[in-house]
């Protein structure tokens, strides 16, 4: 960050820099006039003053690290800060890699569609169920259509009727603008 000013009307450039690498502040950035120190190999050292903990992480080749800022006094550690940090973000890593997104899949209808067409939409859907994927049935109305609701009704009620055994209603059908909308997902 650079910070201009004027000195005896003169131009002056100051050039500060910080380093903050994550949220948690280590060495010298810790300003705080006590805390309870953690060594290297987790034995407690007591409670020190900021300064007199950083000279000990210094002496050990490490750094001094605040893990809970939030505690009276706060709590520091003694570790090697470059590892800390790959260990953190190789655990972040691993617990994105376990978690499972759910997918919305659209299906559209027509009210006015076959009944071959309606097993092919069924079993498409019947494929993003097994996978673990909400399925969102559409079924648009055009034109003169909209005067028949109730044919909409029945054949969204047909297409829920071909998935029962492996799907449930999450939302019930309902019309939104000229489109009537349901929501399956898996039956458990």
């Amino acid at each position: 960050m650079w910070i201009a000013g004027f000195k005896n009307s003169y131009l002056f450039l100051l050039h500060l820099e910080v380093q903050v690498i994550s949220d948690l502040m280590i060495n010298e950035q810790i300003r705080d006039r006590e805390v309870r120190v953690i060594g290297p190999d987790g034995e407690q050292l007591g409670i020190m003053s900021a300064k007199e903990a950083y000279l000990k992480a210094k002496d050990a080749d490490l750094d001094l690290v605040k893990i809970a800022p939030t505690a009276k006094p706060p709590v520091c550690k003694i570790i090697n800060y470059g590892k800390f940090r790959y260990d953190q973000a190789r655990k972040e890593k691993e617990a994105k890699k376990k978690q499972r997104t759910i997918d919305v899949k659209e299906i559209r209808l027509s009210p006015n569609i076959d009944t071959n067409d309606l097993n092919t939409k069924a079993n498409q859907a019947r494929k993003f169920l097994s996978k673990g994927d909400k399925v969102k049935v559409t079924l648009r109305f055009r034109g003169r259509e909209m005067a028949h609701k109730d044919v909409g009704r029945e054949v969204l009620n047909a297409f829920y009727e071909k998935l029962e055994d492996v799907a449930a209603i999450d939302k019930e059908a309902k019309m939104e603008g000229r489109s009537m909308i349901m929501f399956l997902t898996a039956a458990k």
